[in-house]
């Protein structure tokens, strides 16, 4: 990733994938290429042709907060997206992160997620690998590949299309999440690596990543068609984790009383100590996990 490129790449996304409908211009006819022409942008950010394109162009890389909340209302873009557009803008706002470092849970909380017997639960890094997890969390997940990082778990896991009920969604998602990612930290080796990974092996992942879309999602939905328990709905809470750089702790539950709630207590009852413990809980270091054991 050229951190350089990286505030152009996206502008120049946002543009083809923003219609002329959603920009509230009149119909003109069809169009070669999708999404809106510079010169519209231009017009309806209040900037000239020539200062829009040199931004595209990666020429001009500190426009004012005028011009960027202008472009954020061009592009109707959310909260997250606004704030990521910012980050690139501003270099100053990225988290000092240290750069190709292994991340690792403190002894507190890897105690507290040890602790945890009736749900799935496990702690992700900055770069979305999973750096320690549960027992419930392992044997929810423990049909897929590449269990220690969410992104190649998702795109080079088998079996990973079956098992998602939406995959696309959730292919979606953990895109936007890593596309935010590197808004943190655009110059990390590590996640360049991780990138280029996934667009070796992974046509969708390609097309998914190509359209800058961004998201953080603290809490989402998840539905999964388990093997041994059948169809599973959960929610996803994340929690920040103030003594780890950018890492999240994030547990998994059912609404009490519901089917999935019951799928659960089957899916403890599959562990070897039957869900009354929770002593095999793991560490995962990134970079080894696909040499020694999945950390999911």
């Amino acid at each position: 990733m050229d951190s350089d490129k990286l505030l152009g790449e996206f502008l120049h996304a946002r543009r083809m994938a923003t219609s002329p409908r959603q920009a509230g211009l009149a119909h003109s006819g069809p169009r070669r290429t999708p999404g809106l022409r510079r010169e519209e942008v231009a017009v309806l950010a209040g900037v000239s042709l020539d200062y829009y394109a040199r931004l595209e162009q990666g020429r001009e890389r500190r426009p004012s907060d005028q011009v960027l909340n202008a472009l954020a209302r061009v592009f109707q873009m959310d909260g997250d997206t606004t704030d990521y557009l910012y980050r690139l803008a501003y270099p100053g706002l990225r988290s000092p992160a240290p750069v190709d470092v292994p991340e690792r849970v403190s002894p507190t909380l890897y105690g507290i997620l040890a602790g945890w017997n009736d749900v799935p639960a496990f702690v992700l890094g900055r770069r979305l690998d999973v750096l320690a997890s549960n027992p419930m969390a392992d044997a929810l997940y423990g049909g897929l590949t590449h269990r220690d990082n969410c992104l190649r778990m998702i795109f080079l896991s088998p079996g990973a299309e079956d098992f998602y009920a939406d995959w696309e969604r959730a292919a979606f998602i953990k895109t936007a999440q890593l596309r935010r990612a590197t808004a943190t930290d655009p110059d990390d080796p590590a996640l360049a690596r991780l990138v280029a990974e996934l667009r070796a092996h992974s046509e969708v992942f390609r097309t998914m990543w190509e359209r800058h879309d961004v998201g953080t999602r603290m809490a989402e939905d998840k539905s999964f068609r388990h093997p041994k328990v059948g169809e599973i709905s959960l929610a996803l809470h994340r929690l920040t984790v103030t003594s780890g750089s950018g890492q999240q702790l994030c547990i998994m539950a059912a609404p009490p009383g519901s089917l999935s709630e019951q799928a659960l207590a089957r899916l403890a009852a599959t562990l070897p100590d039957g869900g009354s413990g929770a002593s095999g809980s793991r560490w995962n270091v990134p970079g080894q996990a696909r040499a020694a054991e999945p950390g999911f």
